[in-house]
């Protein structure tokens, strides 16, 4: 199998290389001469053999829009665009009927697992038609993690229902990292009481209820920099969480937890704190994401 990839930045780059460990072929383009394999995208879609697949892993809204433009014009009826970024589910809707307007198909992927993905493989929730899915599937086996496939893929539903699941997917993660982060500035507070924090959060790794991914990242980061010392307290939102929010508006269903993490990221922004301080390494740990460092 032969595959596009369009942007090769941080994820893009590690799902190129772990695609390729799996005995797939890919060609990738990227603006950075560094890391792109072709010259232009028109050179990838030469390079690809029709009916052509192509994984778009852009930066959201407008870039994203840009890419989706320039393949309609490019691609030809019978190929597949995913598109594996963080676009909101409306934005789906636009790219799918414009592609659907040249007989090009369209996929949508939420992907979760950031930097760790190559090694661990990627949760994968796409949206689309069946056959289409169906088509991608040694791409989507590639990139998930080892294991039953139902336990790292989920064929969510139509265009728009794998980015959907992935917005709710951060939404719950927000408020994960928020539930964390606060245990951990209040037993920060009680330092003439507790003297071993890194190792209270260490010990929780095994047969306690809170044990997850998230508390390893954790764990990790507080062996970085037990403090926090190098990271100050500030903490940005990529969106999901807060598209989260107005589709619970639009919708009627409560979701007071998710919503009150999305409110402390924005104090985060007003004064500096612990628990912000441990967000932000959380997101530094398990995205990649850049921390704002301390004065």
């Amino acid at each position: 199998m032969h595959i596009g990839i369009i942007g090769l930045g941080k994820m893009g780059a590690n799902m190129r290389e772990r695609l390729r460990n799996a005995g797939i072929t890919v060609t990738g383009f990227d603006q950075n001469p560094d890391l792109t394999d072709v010259a232009t995208t028109a050179d990838l879609i030469a390079a690809l053999p029709a009916p052509r697949l192509v994984w778009v892993m852009v930066p959201s809204g407008a870039i994203t829009d840009s890419v989706i433009e320039d393949l309609s014009q490019k691609l030809e009826a019978g190929d597949l665009v995913i598109d594996g970024g963080n676009s909101r589910f409306t934005e789906d809707f636009k790219h799918g009927a414009l592609l659907e307007t040249k007989g090009i198909n369209f996929v949508d992927a939420g992907v979760s697992g950031g930097v760790w993905g190559l090694a661990n493989g990627y949760g994968l929730m796409v949206g689309g038609k069946a056959d289409q899915i169906e088509r991608a599937m040694p791409v989507f086996d590639a990139l998930r993690p080892e294991g039953p496939r139902d336990e790292g893929f989920v064929h969510a539903g139509e265009i728009g229902a794998g980015h959907y699941a992935k917005m709710v997917h951060n939404g719950i993660e927000y408020a994960l990292m928020q539930a964390y982060a606060e245990g951990y500035e209040l037993l920060d507070k009680r330092s003439d009481l507790v003297t071993d924090v890194p190792g209270i959060f260490k010990a929780w790794q095994r047969g306690t209820v809170v044990r997850s991914w998230l508390l390893e990242l954790l764990v990790r980061a507080l062996e970085e920099d037990p403090e926090f010392e190098d990271i100050e307290g500030f903490v940005e939102d990529s969106g999901e969480g807060r598209w989260t929010i107005e589709e619970a508006l639009a919708n009627a269903v409560p979701v007071p937890t998710i919503s009150a993490s999305i409110f402390a990221r924005f104090v985060s922004r007003q004064e500096d704190s612990p628990a912000m301080k441990a967000v932000a390494a959380l997101r530094n740990q398990f995205g990649g994401h850049a921390v704002k460092k301390a004065d």
